[in-house]
């Protein structure tokens, strides 16, 4: 396909496809003469991706080039193409956020994942993320312990599998990353959304009158 129809099949405009192209982004097509180059479904999947990147993950244009090399490294791995793509494991070179390392919440966390079995990297943000939440919660009087935190983790739990089970039978590797983002990040408002809803129905259930 040429370059206007990689954009009409896409969505994405010529010019951001050239600006893909000069950053290294999106590999060249096969030149047709000294001003035409075909494209194939390979550049439309890695399009796909980028935009995934870029617009759902929120990737600088920097970060989306290092993870898009990351997983070129790591094509045959699954297990780390979504680690990578989702941000549950660094880049080579990237600064870890220690957040709070070495208090009783990242303790607690640390106790969670143990407890829960988990097979969790020691550096995953989403680690210093929960700490920092219950730290939150802490300096606002609402402490909460991992006992407490245990039954939604089994709720988390089950949700991942439903999540994965998604990506079951998908062979290209860089679909089922994109479809990993595009579960992931833009399911999230849903899942909230969700939970309000059910909040609201057993208020209703247990206070409301009639």
């Amino acid at each position: 396909m040429r370059m206007s129809d990689l954009s009409r099949s896409s969505g994405v405009s010529v010019t951001t496809i050239k600006y893909y192209l000069r950053e290294g982004l999106l590999l060249p097509g096969r030149q047709l003469s000294a001003t035409q180059a075909e494209y194939d479904e390979n550049h439309l999947r890695r399009l796909r991706l980028i935009r995934a990147l870029t617009g759902v993950r929120g990737l600088s244009v920097s970060a989306t080039r290092q993870v898009l090399g990351a997983l070129e490294e790591h094509s045959g791995d699954i297990h780390r193409l979504l680690g990578l793509s989702l941000g549950s494991i660094r880049l080579t070179g990237e600064q870890a956020d220690d957040g709070p390392r070495g208090t009783a919440e990242q303790d607690e966390v640390d106790a969670l994942i143990d407890e829960l079995g988990w097979n969790v990297h020691k550096a995953a943000p989403a680690r210093a993320a929960l700490a920092e939440t219950l730290t939150s919660l802490r300096n606002l009087g609402a402490p909460l312990d991992r006992r407490a935190l245990v039954p939604y983790a089994r709720l988390a739990e089950r949700t991942a599998v439903l999540d994965i089970d998604q990506l079951d039978g998908i062979e290209d590797s860089l679909e089922v990353v994109e479809r990993a983002l595009l579960l992931t990040v833009l399911l999230e408002p849903a899942l909230l959304a969700l939970r309000r809803l059910a909040q609201e129905n057993e208020s209703a259930r247990r206070h409301a009158d009639g």
